[in-house]
């Protein structure tokens, strides 16, 4: 459940918000540390996962902000283990 003074901040400065779903974070939880090593939770890895979907940012240079590394040990383990081939 959001929290009410978090959506007052968002919807007074944001100029979009999407919605991604749970496969799309776990994949770029797994991207987050196959390619730079870093270990993220679901929340932090979110915006990668945002960005990933946005085909109208292809080609352009953006950042990201990373935050929480606080993930359950069997989570991950099961995140990392998942190979969709």
């Amino acid at each position: 459940v959001p929290v009410p003074a978090a959506l007052a901040v968002i919807w007074n400065g944001a100029d979009d918000v999407v919605e991604v779903s749970d496969a799309h974070i776990d994949e770029a939880m797994r991207l987050l540390f196959d390619t730079t090593h870093q270990v993220a939770e679901g929340a932090g890895a979110a915006p990668l996962a945002a960005l990933l979907g946005a085909e109208d940012r292809a080609g352009k240079r953006v950042g990201i902000i990373m935050t929480g590394g606080n993930v359950d040990r069997a989570h991950y383990a099961r995140v990392l283990e998942y190979s969709p081939r």
